[in-house]
């Protein structure tokens, strides 16, 4: 008897790859073994860089504000903890976007810390 194979899963499960990876590089796109190893490997990058983006955002932020609190006569580390001090709890997040989008009302945080 004739070995039974499902061709019609196995092929779409290819074709399915092979769309994902459309507009890739030579045949990382079009070659089925080159096209799945590529696809997989960018799953991996994606798994990891979603961790390391929140990461290098932070790292961003910190920078900002850094540099807007230079400007007032206080280093970031300085500034940070006369926040904590003050009792006032404001994430990095929401200070660079204060530093970068309203500069009056970052100083006048840096001056009730001060």
């Amino acid at each position: 008897m004739p070995r039974s194979v499902n061709h019609v899963a196995s092929r779409a499960r290819r074709k399915k790859v092979l769309s994902l990876t459309r507009g890739y590089f030579g045949s990382r796109g079009t070659v089925w073994t080159v096209a799945k190893n590529t696809w997989e490997k960018g799953l991996q990058y994606a798994y990891r860089d979603r961790k390391s983006k929140k990461r290098l955002f932070r790292a961003l932020w910190i920078q900002r504000i850094n540099a807007a609190v230079r400007a007032e006569g206080l280093s970031y580390s300085q500034f940070m903890g006369k926040l904590k001090g003050a009792n006032i709890e404001i994430n990095r997040k929401v200070l660079a976007d204060l530093a970068m989008n309203n500069p009056a009302a970052f100083s006048a945080i840096v001056q009730k810390v001060k």
